[in-house]
């Protein structure tokens, strides 16, 4: 049995230890907004937090989240009212939608370390995220607005 803590609720999950976090975030706990994309830890789509840390739950044991907080994008408010997920919303930032949760997972980790990020530093943090729908300017003014920023330095 591994001990986790998931968005604040403990749990004892029977599981392999190398089972990769995603699977038990997803399968094992029915919490479906962590996405699977590449498996290899290349495009951002399975963001989750760590013990506050940005981890790509798809390449990630789950015995290393044991006895650690995990946050997943269920996690991040009870209601959407996280400053990123009502700006997604505000700006209209998703199309497909299908990468957005780890885009806010990555932006999230960035603000809780860096509340008033450049926009060098926002491109940095979440370079590894990839959009297939090329919404990167959006997602650029979508966390400046969370960060109280203008949309546009």
């Amino acid at each position: 049995m591994i001990t986790l803590s998931v968005n604040g609720t403990g749990y004892k999950i029977d599981a392999d230890p190398e089972m990769p976090l995603l699977w038990v975030v997803r399968d094992l706990l029915g919490l479906t907004g962590t996405k699977y994309g590449c498996g290899e830890a290349l495009c951002g789509a399975c963001v989750v937090h760590l013990d506050g840390e940005a981890v790509r739950a798809c390449v990630t044991p789950v015995r290393r989240a044991a006895g650690k907080s995990v946050t997943t994008i269920e996690g991040l408010s009870a209601d959407g009212s996280h400053p990123l997920q009502k700006a997604w919303v505000e700006l209209g930032v998703p199309q497909c939608g299908y990468c957005q949760s780890g885009q806010i997972m990555s932006a999230a980790a960035l603000l809780s370390k860096k509340p008033r990020p450049t926009n060098e530093e926002i491109d940095t943090s979440l370079a590894g995220n990839i959009c297939r729908c090329g919404t990167y300017t959006r997602i650029r003014a979508a966390v400046r607005v969370a960060a109280g920023l203008p949309k546009e330095e």
